[in-house]
């Protein structure tokens, strides 16, 4: 799901608060809405361009971008899919959390394929070395 892909994308800039809405019924616009948060202008431009690189691996294609100048709220569509970029305070000023808080939002569940792999959890050597002997 595109959707989710630039959810990961914005995941992997450190992005906050991602939510992925579907707004299908709701809205004329698109079908889903994936909204995040960054700390600062620079982080807001840097997700920006990490989901702009992944989709479009993809194959998906940006079909019109906004507030690149400002860096304060980013504004990506990809046609079915609206990704808005907030600075954090920027985000809360304007609500879209609230104005389409009566739609489903769609779990950010990673696949096994891009869960990250964490290491297996290793006894101390010395404990180690006590079962081996005993």
């Amino acid at each position: 799901m595109k959707a989710r892909q630039a959810a990961l994308a914005a995941e992997d800039k450190k992005a906050s608060e991602i939510v992925i809405l579907d707004v299908a019924l709701a809205s004329g616009v698109a079908d889903y809405f994936m909204i995040c948060s960054a700390e600062s202008e620079r982080q807001v431009l840097a997700v920006q361009e990490h989901i702009d690189q992944a989709l479009s691996e993809k194959g998906y294609r940006l079909m019109g971008l906004e507030g690149i100048e400002a860096g304060v709220w980013v504004l990506m569509d990809y046609g079915d899919v609206i990704v808005h970029i907030f600075k954090r305070g920027v985000r809360e000023h304007y609500g879209l959390d609230r104005l389409w808080a009566d739609t489903k939002r769609v779990p950010l569940r990673r696949t096994a394929a891009s869960a990250p792999v964490s290491e297996p959890k290793r006894r101390p050597a010395k404990e180690r070395a006590a079962r081996q002997r005993g």
